[in-house]
């Protein structure tokens, strides 16, 4: 089967279609034939050396498709079910291993592509809206990358539980993609101050919470835009990891919180991770939830998704299809 695998950390130029053996299932294990691969910012990381792998390493971990074969143990899912999940073993191939108990199934009414395109980013903007800080009626949020994949996602949440929504953006196409999901004000960032309008966006007061996964380009001004008692939810690096800071700074501020919150903490069991799938695809099939695919690639042109999502030349979910 192909996969997409890099045998050296680097750029997108080190990803490469390799010819590998057909994986078998362990003990609560399924394999599955992948439809649609997520794209997502960590592989990036992984694939740059941000966050260090074993190599040679298969590509991606959010996919969704068809069950090919199940390990011992598994009684949950058989062959030809439909399952998405955001922890496969290698996403970027024909087909991959996922255990069962990390695995969704996938409901009639929602695409392999719909499915794929919510088990990372629709999962973090979940968890983000409805946990990290609990968006309720009333309160202010600054949504960075508003019409990123997670960003057009986590608007429609935030105004889903009653949330105001200032989001960021870096053209006029993208500020009306981020209005059309929800957004009450945006701010194109290439030419207007952020935290100017987050003051404006509040009266002077500041937001109630920051959802920034850009990091270091954003992360000083992100700070400067919430209110005292505020909290800051770093939780991406697309620009670069955000910089050492003295705790001092919060108290500074306004007594702030900052959180470096991940998936992995959020979808500790199988009850968990299916409750926020349940929630995504009940809305999903209601038309409450909206999921944009901005742009779908062959998995042998992973190299260039890669490098359009690193430009930030994409809207919404990026896929590869097999």
């Amino acid at each position: 089967m192909r996969a997409i695998r890099i045998h050296e950390t680097g750029g997108a130029e080190n990803m490469q279609l390799d010819d590998v053996p057909l994986p078998a299932p362990a003990t609560g294990e399924v394999r599955m034939r992948v439809e649609a691969a997520g794209l997502n910012f960590i592989d990036t990381y992984k694939r740059s050396g941000l966050y260090p792998v074993k190599l040679p390493h298969t590509v991606g971990q959010e996919a969704a498709g068809e069950v090919t074969a199940v390990g011992p143990g598994v009684t949950e899912f058989k062959v030809g079910d439909r399952i998405a999940s955001a922890a496969i073993n290698g996403a970027y191939a024909d087909e991959a291993i996922v255990a069962a108990a990390q695995a969704v199934p996938v409901p009639a009414g929602v695409t392999a592509a719909q499915a794929s395109a919510v088990m990372l980013q629709g999962m973090t903007a979940h968890y983000l809206a409805c946990d990290t800080f609990p968006l309720k009626a009333g309160d202010t949020a600054l949504v960075h990358a508003g019409a990123g994949g997670v960003g057009l996602l986590l608007i429609q949440i935030a105004r889903l539980r009653g949330a105001r929504v200032l989001a960021t953006v870096g053209t006029d196409d993208k500020a009306k993609l981020a209005r059309e999901a929800g957004a009450e004000a945006v701010c194109v960032y290439t030419r207007d101050n952020f935290t100017e309008a987050a003051r404006a966006f509040t009266s002077g007061r500041g937001v109630d919470v920051v959802y920034d996964g850009i990091g270091k380009d954003t992360f000083e001004g992100s700070i400067n835009s919430l209110r005292p008692r505020g909290m800051m939810v770093s939780f991406g690096n697309a620009s670069g990891p955000v910089p050492a800071f003295a705790p001092l700074l919060l108290s500074q501020k306004g007594s702030l919180f900052v959180t470096r919150p991940t998936l992995v903490h959020y979808t500790q069991n199988s009850a968990e991770l299916r409750g926020r799938a349940n929630d995504l695809f009940t809305w999903m099939a209601a038309g409450k939830l909206a999921v944009r695919v901005g742009a779908t690639y062959p998995l042998a042109a992973a190299a260039a998704a890669h490098r359009a999502l690193e430009g930030r030349a994409t809207t919404g979910k990026v896929l590869l299809i097999s």
